[in-house]
């Protein structure tokens, strides 16, 4: 009998899987929803201020990563806790460098934000 090229059942999972790993992190992660919170801000000053398609690009890339940093940092973090919850020197570097991670991306991504949104403000004030 042939093979399936695609499991539609796995597939389905596999979507539902990830959908329910996006609702925990937002459930149990405080900083998940401060993320979510400024996205929202982000897409609706893009809205607003009718930035160009290259912006709007810009914009949902950083939105992405940061989320996605977010996601892998607390993916990081409940894998170090299930391990030990004992104090060990491994397990802080690694939860440590994997916040470190989402605070560069998303310093990173407000600065390039200021340098999209600000001048537009700036111009609107002006005017």
């Amino acid at each position: 009998m042939k093979q399936k090229l695609i499991d539609n059942k796995k597939l389905i999972n596999s979507f539902k899987y990830a959908f329910n790993g996006i609702k925990l992190c937002i459930q149990n992660e405080q900083n998940m929803i401060i993320h979510f919170t400024v996205a929202t801000l982000v897409i609706v000053c893009a809205v607003f201020f009718k930035i160009s398609k290259i912006e709007w690009i810009i914009c949902l890339l950083l939105i992405g990563l940061v989320l996605m940093m977010e996601l892998l940092n607390t993916a990081i973090e409940n894998i170090c806790d299930l391990v030990t919850k004992k104090e060990n020197d491994y397990v802080k570097i690694a939860k440590d460098t994997a916040a470190g991670s989402v605070l560069v991306m998303s310093v990173i991504s407000a600065i390039i934000g200021l340098m999209i949104f600000v001048p537009k403000l700036i111009e609107m004030v002006v005017k």
